[in-house]
């Protein structure tokens, strides 16, 4: 079941999520695979922690992987990646449903790779769901930056 949450930011911007068995989309290959899109159209989302005290949100295309010297450069710390817990404490979703949305004052950073697809898929909050949506909705939706932090 999509958080209320998350939910709300949906149908206020006119997009529907797609649901899925639950478990089914943990992972970007397997929500690809369960889409029926390129890994790359998905937008896993990240939470990680730096070292300047503040956890940051990151969106890469499904098959990238955060450039830690990219992040740094960008934000001036250094990161590692948030726990499980602490993914969960901070934006309410645990990990394998991340949704960028709905993540309270979580600064986030969108790797421009996503940016030459015509949709993306982001988690809507469970580990069973993709919403189909453009690079700029979510730009827009989340008040990210958006950067080059993927290698």
């Amino acid at each position: 079941m999509i958080p209320p949450k998350v939910q709300q930011i949906l149908e206020r911007n006119g997009l529907e999520a797609l649901e899925f068995e639950p478990g089914s989309t943990p992972t970007a290959q397997m929500a690809a695979d369960r889409i029926g899109v390129a890994v790359a159209q998905i937008a896993k989302s990240i939470l990680v922690s730096g070292k300047d005290g503040r956890f940051r949100m990151v969106v890469l295309p499904g098959d990238r992987k955060l450039s830690s010297s990219k992040i740094k450069k960008v934000t001036g710390a250094k990161h590692s990646m948030a726990s499980a817990e602490d993914t969960e404490r901070i934006t309410g979703f645990r990990p394998g449903g991340v949704c960028p949305f709905g993540v309270g004052d979580v600064e986030v950073l969108i790797d421009r790779g996503l940016e030459q697809y015509s949709t993306i898929y982001p988690a809507a909050g469970t580990d069973a769901t993709g919403v189909p949506m453009t690079f700029s909705q979510l730009v827009t939706i989340t008040g990210a930056s958006v950067c080059d932090i993927a290698d």
